[in-house]
């Protein structure tokens, strides 16, 4: 029998009730796990890695009032060698390189977690880092690209919300040319056809999301 001193101890970040159920489900069918605590907003979280210190944390990255990549900087910061687990449905090189610097030690697909969570947990534990294959390759094949400026991501976001060059114009406190140079970089550096294509291809890499 396992003795508890040596039980992984899992703390579940998720906002749906319904993943944190299944996961809970799935960690109380190991004899080598213990789900120590749950946390529905990356404040909980925060709190609750500070009172639990948790062996493995799953985090979501979508979430009320403090996003997934916040609580991990969070975390982090009081705690550099947690280990933590990304759980999400975007496969975006973007998004997922900037949770990897930020210090997870993996990346999975919400789609997969009933077959790969468990091996994730174990390995994380052990010190491996772990990115799923596609979101691997996802990354290499960017690798190269330029990345878009702050700025660029702000315009961006402020195309996808439907806004035209001079709102964004108003908006960033900018001239409407200063607009346009961006959104011209912006396509040069997605690849983009046009504002709609460079929507798509931002949300897609988690460069920016709705």
């Amino acid at each position: 029998m396992t003795r508890a001193t040596d039980l992984i101890r899992i703390l579940s970040v998720d906002d749906h009730p319904l993943l944190r159920s299944g996961i809970g489900t799935l960690i109380a069918t190991q004899t080598d796990m213990q789900l120590v605590g749950e946390a529905s907003t990356g404040k909980e979280a925060v709190q609750l890695h500070r009172e639990l210190t948790p062996d493995v944390t799953l985090m979501d990255l979508q979430m009320p009032d403090m996003s997934g990549l916040d609580a991990i900087i969070a975390i982090r910061s009081e705690n550099p060698t947690a280990r933590i687990i990304v759980l999400t449905t975007y496969s975006g090189d973007a998004l997922a390189q900037r949770v990897l610097k930020a210090g997870a030690q993996a990346y999975v697909l919400k789609s997969l977690v009933r077959t790969e969570i468990l091996t994730t947990i174990r390995a994380v534990h052990e010190g491996e880092r772990r990115v799923h294959a596609d979101v691997a390759a996802e990354i290499a094949k960017h690798t190269a690209d330029a990345a878009l400026t702050t700025r660029e991501i702000e315009v961006l976001r402020l195309v996808a919300s439907g806004h035209a060059n001079k709102e964004i114009s108003w908006r960033l406190s900018i001239n409407e040319e200063t607009t346009k140079t961006h959104i011209k970089n912006i396509l040069a550096k997605l690849g983009a056809k046009d504002r709609t294509h460079a929507v798509s291809l931002g949300l897609k890499r988690g460069i920016i999301s709705l």
